[in-house]
C-alpha cells in the first residue's frame, strides 16, 4: 500500500509532508513516557507486517494494521506510523523519502480514527472489546485503501485502473487484519486490560 516516489503530484506531496509533519508533533508532543514501550512494539509490529508485500498486477498487498495500532497507542499512533514508514523508506527504499508524508497521512489518520472509535465503543466486556476490535482492525484498512484511492487519483486518470485493482486486492486484508485484532484485543483484555485503557485513565486509577 506504499505510494512510491514520483507518483503524486508535487503539490499533494508538499502538502502530505507539511500536514504529515504537524500530526507527527502533535503526536510526539501527547506521548506518555509509560507509553514508549508500547509504542516501540507496535512500531515493530507495524514496521515488521508491512514489509511483507505480496504481488497483486501492477500492485502488490500487505498488512499494515492501522486499526490494531490506534487501538492500543490512541494519539501515538500516528507518531508509530510515521517512525515505521521513515525507517522502511531508509532501510528498505519502500515508499522512498518524497511520499513518506503523503504515506504517513494513508495509514496514520485512519489509526487516529479507529482509536478513537475503539475508546469509545469498546465496553467494559472482554466480548464486546474483541468484537468491537476487529471491527476496528478492518475498518482501519477499508479507510487506508480508501485514502490510497483518493491520492492516487490526484495522479491523473491513468491510475484510475491501478485504484480499482488496489480496492479490490486489500479485500483479503481486510478480513485478515480483522481477525488478528480481535483475537489481539481479547488476548491484552484478558491478560492485561491495562493496556487497553488510554495513558490519561491509567494515571487516574
Amino acid at each position: 500500500m506504499h505510494i512510491s516516489d514520483g507518483v503524486l503530484p508535487i503539490s499533494v506531496t508538499v502538502g502530505g509532508y507539511v500536514a504529515g509533519a504537524a500530526l507527527a508533533a502533535l503526536s510526539a508532543r501527547r506521548t506518555k513516557s509509560e507509553d514508549l514501550p508500547k509504542l516501540a512494539v507496535m512500531t515493530s509490529a507495524f514496521f515488521v507486517a508491512s514489509l511483507v508485500h505480496v504481488p497483486f498486477g501492477p500492485t502488490s498487498v500487505h498488512l499494515i494494521l492501522p486499526g490494531l495500532t490506534g487501538a492500543l497507542l490512541g494519539q501515538s499512533a500516528f507518531l508509530s506510523i510515521s517512525l515505521g514508514l521513515l525507517l522502511q523508506s531508509l532501510l528498505f527504499q519502500f515508499g522512498g523519502l518524497t511520499a513518506l508524508g503523503a504515506n504517513a497521512l494513508m495509514m496514520g489518520l485512519p489509526a487516529l480514527a479507529c482509536g478513537w472509535l475503539f475508546q469509545k465503543f469498546k465496553g467494559r466486556t472482554r466480548m464486546r472489546q474483541a468484537v468491537v476490535g476487529g471491527l476496528i482492525g478492518a475498518l482501519g484498512t477499508v479507510l487506508a485503501a480508501t485514502i490510497l484511492a483518493l491520492l492516487l487519483i490526484t495522479g491523473g486518470e491513468d491510475f484510475f485502473g491501478v485504484v480499482k485493482i488496489a480496492l479490490l486486492a486489500h479485500v483479503p486484508v481486510i478480513i485478515i487484519e480483522g481477525v488478528i485484532s480481535a483475537f489481539t484485543i481479547a488476548f491484552l483484555g484478558r491478560v492485561k486490560p491495562v493496556l487497553l485503557e488510554p495513558s490519561f485513565l491509567r494515571q487516574a486509577q
